[in-house]
């Protein structure tokens, strides 16, 4: 695999970051399961990549910790289909979907206070309840 991963214009993963070996999928397909290696292991060695910016790299660890292993690589299972070469690009999409997702900012809560006019509606709500309750038990 010696193709760099390009996620969006200006953004590229460099082949010598990603490298992948290929395993035996489990699961049910006969006797081709025993001898074709068609599970794909796609890790992204995230300490060492440069092209990422390292508030990237930590969004990426935080939304993905399970995906991660001991050295600090990302890893990506793909054994979907019986082509390895099939399992590798979705691999790579997948990796690709994930950056993508840690590229976006996430927006900053800006902490805001009930307007005086809100909290007149919900007491004038609370206190309609209250005397709707208590005319049904004066009925009884």
């Amino acid at each position: 695999m010696s193709e760099d991963l390009e996620i969006r214009p200006g953004v590229v993963i460099p082949a010598r970051d990603l490298s992948f070996r290929a395993l035996r999928a489990s699961g049910p397909g006969g006797q081709n399961v025993n001898k074709v290696s068609s599970k794909v292991e796609l890790s992204f060695d995230l300490n060492a990549n440069t092209s990422l910016r390292p508030e990237v790299k930590a969004r990426l660890r935080r939304q993905n910790p399970s995906r991660l292993s001991s050295d600090g690589a990302l890893v990506i299972t793909c054994q979907t289909t019986r082509s390895q070469q099939q399992n590798l690009e979705e691999a790579r999409g997948i990796l690709s979907a994930l950056v993508i997702t840690a590229l976006t900012v996430p927006k900053r809560r800006k902490p805001t206070k009930p307007s005086r006019a809100a909290k007149r509606r919900r007491l004038d709500d609370k206190r309609k309840q209250s005397d709707k309750k208590r005319e049904r038990r004066l009925k009884d």
